[in-house]
């Protein structure tokens, strides 16, 4: 499957699981949820969490794979973006999406590690947004 659509899933799929972990928050208003989604699913916040895990050795040579072919298919990103923190946005969603599809324990486990890092960010002032 290529980078693009490995990123197509993985986006779906982890949206799915932060509004879930918003919601297991007990937050219920829609305009509070999508702003604190924003936090988790931002492209800033995805390519954050893509360099913490490249940086402290969490993936496997296959995750990393399934990262570049996202990084590397992302073109030019949009106009609000960088073009690296675009493409590691969308490395980072085609890792959810390609890990997802192997072992979805893997891909929640991946998701719960990129949660605490951008909660650990909020409390220091640092990551996400």
């Amino acid at each position: 499957m290529n980078g693009l659509t490995l990123a197509y899933l993985g986006d779906s799929y982890y949206e799915l699981v932060i509004r879930q972990h918003l919601i297991n928050q007990k937050w219920t208003d829609v305009n509070d949820l999508h702003k604190r989604a924003i936090r988790y699913t931002s492209g800033r916040a995805q390519a954050s969490i893509i360099d913490h895990l490249i940086a402290s050795n969490q993936l496997s040579e296959e995750e990393l794979d399934f990262f570049k072919r996202g990084r590397n298919a992302s073109g030019r990103g949009r106009g609000n973006t960088d073009p690296k923190t675009y493409a590691h946005a969308t490395g980072f969603e085609a890792l959810i999406g390609g890990v997802y599809l192997k072992d979805e324990k893997r891909a929640q486990a991946l998701i719960a590690e990129a949660i605490l890092w951008i909660e650990k960010g909020e409390s220091h002032g640092k990551n996400g947004g």
